[in-house]
Formats: structure tokens, C-alpha cells, sequence
């Protein structure tokens, strides 16, 4: 699976999913980043344990691809060993033993002995708990303890301070781990991790990825003024994502008195796609329309204070694990199932025709335009415009 993985991806995208995976991205970031499958993320980073794989570099006393073309020239030439040694300052043996493993003078070319030595540099070294049984039955045994691998990098030290054979990094007893070790001994050996994970997960990660609840500056919900929990007030409204299929969105904002609802086309479920959206449609509003959103903990709104900066809208955002604080909300979002059903690929719409339904009529107008028992059969769009509280 992984080398499959390899064709499919390049290393600079490979690069990416690294850089990202490292400083706490999900698995399910990085693929909408890349515009990739979440299995495909998935399998490069548990391929390799969820540890990054050293980044390949020529050593220095190695040939360069320069001088691998200055040899085939030189054979083409007909010039001696010793002459092209001597125009590279390296020893004739080193010419000679680089001609001799890529096919003798006649057959030598230098595209071909670069991608070679590239490829015999990618061989598997041996582990160092590989090499070093007594180390190995050590380290295994303190696991099985539950010690840490920090612990038992620690502990070798003090324990054994003038024999380097029995000293280890704690990095490498977690590269040995999730990389070398496989199939049942791993399973075993990393359920006594007090983590269990089968794979390394970036330090970063609890503060980064697509949590709920660690906004920055986040003002709750019970901050919001009575007026906005009354109802009583137009232009407060309730906001959040509906997912489609091929991770694609629409943002929904609600009007709190009213129900009127408007449907916002978005790039991505990232902060800077999501907020960039919101402004967009919210400045499109008449002055006064929008005076406040109430949002979930989705990490999708991390960039709220600059929503309410270009916006003047005040961002309250709900407690932890309480969609009935947004009941407006998740009640149209399940009204909008019935147009945009699970699987439906979101990312078809545009923000002109976003809410098309067999191209005859919007979603939005089709909502609005719906009396609500809830508003003694009113329309949304009715009240919105009469500006007259419901009686409910």
C-alpha cells in the first residue's frame, strides 16, 4: 500500500503532508490541503509510523550528478581513468569502481548511475535495537512495564554511563517501535505506551487539529445580551457547516427572529475559506442586517476575530457539546437534508446557483418562502420583511 502511495504522491506534496502532520494537523486537513483522499494521508503517515522519514541528502564525499556526466564524457572521449580522476581531484579507484558498477565504459551513463546511487542509498539500514540484542530485551522488558521511552532513555544512562551499547535515544526507541517493530509484537509492545497508539502523534496536535472546544478568545454564549435569546431583535442569527460528499461545505446562517436563511458557498472547511466566505456574504448585507452569529466550537471559526473585524459582527460561540444552544440552526440544517442529501457533492454549487434544485428553483427561497408552525404559519420571508416579531 505504501509504495502505491509513493507513485501517487510527490515529494513535495509528500513534504506537506510531513510538515503538517508535524505541527498537528489531522490526517483529514491535510487531504483537503493536498485535495487528496484521507486513506491516502493516512497510509503515508502510518507507513511510517507517524514519524517523519529522514530527509534523503547526498553524503559528502559522494559523487555528484556533475561529475557523473563529467565520467561519461570522458568515456566518450576515450580519456583514461587517471585523466578523469585527475580533473575531478578523486582517486582513480573512486572513477573506477563508479564505471564499474553501472555497466563498464561502454555501457556507463550517467542518469543511470545517479538514479542508482540513489537507490542503493535507499536501502534498509539495521536498526541499532536491532544490532544490539542485549539493548533490544532491555528496552522490550521496561515497555512491558509501562516506563515511558523517555524513562527508559534516562535510566540506560544513569544505569550504565560508561557503556555506550546500552544507551539509547528515547526518539529512537519510538522510531524502532512504530517503524522496525510489526505486526503483533508492536501491538504489543505499544499497548503498554500510556497512550497505546499504534502510530506517533505530532506534540502539537491536541492544540491544532479539528477539536472542539480550544478557540482562542472565544466569548460563550452566556455573554450573548437577552435581547438575542428573546428573539425580540432582527439580525442576530445562528451559523454552521453542512458537509456534502469529496469534503465539501456550505455554510448556513440562520436568523434568529425570523428563520430566514442564507446559504454561503465555501472553498474548504479551514478557518481562512470559512471566514473569507462569511465576510464576503456578510458585507453584501445591507447595514444593520447582521448584528451578531452564534456558532459552534468547530475549529472552522478560529478566525473569528477577524470575521468581527471586517465585519462589526460580534461572534458568541456555544458550550462544548451543546447543539441545542443553536436549535434554529440545526433544525434548518435538517430541513436543508431534504434538498442536500448525505453524500450530495457540495462542491458543484456556486455561490450564484448555490441552493439549485433541479435547476428550477433555490433551496434558500424554497425555505423561506415555507410557512413554519412554529411562526403561526408565517413565512420567514414574510417576517423579515415586515419586521414584526412572531407571536411565538
Amino acid at each position: 500500500m505504501a509504495r502505491g502511495v509513493d507513485v501517487a504522491m510527490t515529494a513535495a506534496e509528500k513534504d506537506t503532508v510531513w510538515s503538517q502532520y508535524k505541527a498537528g494537523a489531522t490526517c483529514a486537513t491535510i487531504g483537503r490541503v493536498l485535495g487528496k483522499p484521507v486513506s491516502t494521508i493516512y497510509s503515508i503517515v502510518s507507513s511510517h509510523g507517524g514519524i517523519a522519514p529522514r530527509r534523503r541528502k547526498r553524503a559528502e564525499d559522494a559523487l555528484s550528478a556533475k561529475e557523473r556526466e563529467h565520467i561519461s564524457r570522458g568515456l566518450a572521449a576515450g580519456d583514461s581513468i587517471r585523466t578523469m580522476a585527475g580533473s575531478l581531484h578523486r582517486a582513480p579507484s573512486t572513477v573506477s569502481r563508479e564505471i564499474a558498477r553501472n555497466g563498464g565504459p561502454s555501457n556507463y551513463r550517467a542518469v543511470d548511475a545517479e538514479r542508482n546511487a540513489w537507490r542503493r542509498a535507499r536501502r534498509p539500514k539495521s536498526a541499532r535495537l536491532v544490532q544490539r540484542s542485549q539493548l533490544q530485551s532491555v528496552v522490550h522488558a521496561k515497555l512491558r512495564l509501562h516506563w515511558s521511552p523517555e524513562q527508559i532513555s534516562g535510566w540506560l544512562a544513569r544505569e550504565f554511563p560508561d557503556t555506550m551499547d546500552m544507551r539509547v535515544s528515547h526518539e529512537t526507541i519510538y522510531r524502532s517501535l512504530y517503524i522496525q517493530t510489526r505486526g503483533e509484537k508492536k501491538r504489543e509492545l505499544a499497548s503498554h505506551l500510556r497512550t497505546r497508539r499504534q502510530m506517533r502523534r505530532s506534540q502539537y496536535a491536541r492544540r491544532t487539529d479539528d477539536g472542539r472546544g480550544r478557540i482562542v478568545d472565544a466569548v460563550s454564549i452566556a455573554a450573548r445580551p437577552d435581547c438575542v435569546e428573546k428573539r425580540v431583535i432582527p439580525g442576530h442569527r445562528e451559523g454552521d457547516l453542512i458537509s456534502g460528499s469529496k469534503h465539501s461545505h456550505i455554510a448556513t446562517l440562520v436568523e434568529r427572529r425570523s428563520r430566514y436563511v442564507l446559504l454561503v458557498h465555501v472553498r474548504g472547511k479551514d478557518t481562512t475559506s470559512v471566514v473569507d466566505a462569511l465576510i464576503r456574504e456578510v458585507q453584501r448585507l445591507p447595514d444593520g442586517a447582521m448584528a451578531s452569529l452564534t456558532w459552534d466550537r468547530g475549529m472552522e471559526m478560529a478566525q473569528h476575530g477577524r470575521f468581527s473585524a471586517a465585519t462589526g459582527v460580534a461572534v458568541y460561540f456555544c458550550d462544548p457539546k451543546s447543539p441545542w444552544q443553536r436549535g434554529t440552526n440545526e433544525n434548518t440544517n435538517g430541513l436543508l437534508r431534504q434538498y442536500y442529501p448525505d453524500g450530495t457533492d457540495l462542491s458543484l454549487s456556486t455561490q450564484a446557483a448555490l441552493a439549485a434544485v433541479a435547476a428550477v428553483a433555490a433551496v434558500a427561497e424554497q425555505l423561506n418562502t415555507r410557512p413554519r408552525k412554529k411562526l403561526d404559519f408565517r413565512t420567514p420571508a414574510g417576517i423579515f420583511a415586515e419586521g414584526v416579531a412572531p407571536t411565538s
